[in-house]
């Protein structure tokens, strides 16, 4: 399984970014997803999760209401919609595929099996 992250870049505090994570090799319907934030000097963390059908989302109280995260099984992606952006949550943010039940959104980074290779979201002031 490969995971391809993209979509981060710059943006002013309150603007939005949407990254998306491309998901190639076995059968996508089969993973949780999630996404996961390293800020300099900081330890990975994680952002929101999406369990394998799609109905049942849960993110870090840091990103609730602001951040949305949706897959789309037919395009085997998974995106991360990022509104009311703030300069700390400038970090690499990666998309993550996880094992699990249909209606289970895994949580910690030992969860996940695959990673991607990150995408830089900075939040200027």
């Amino acid at each position: 399984v490969q995971l391809q992250a993209s979509g981060g870049g710059l943006v002013q505090a309150g603007g939005s970014l949407r990254l998306s994570c491309a998901v190639s090799g076995r059968a996508f319907g089969n993973y949780a997803m999630g996404w996961f934030r390293q800020a300099p000097g900081k330890e990975r963390e994680f952002v929101a999760s999406v369990s394998r059908s799609g109905d049942i989302t849960y993110y870090a109280d840091s990103v609730k209401g602001r951040f949305t995260i949706s897959r789309d099984n037919a395009k085997n992606t998974v995106h991360l919609q990022m509104n009311s952006l703030k300069p700390e949550d400038t970090a690499v943010y990666y998309c993550a595929a996880g094992s699990g039940g249909p209606y289970y959104t895994p949580r910690l980074s030992r969860e996940y099996v695959y990673w991607g290779q990150g995408t830089q979201v900075t939040v200027s002031s």
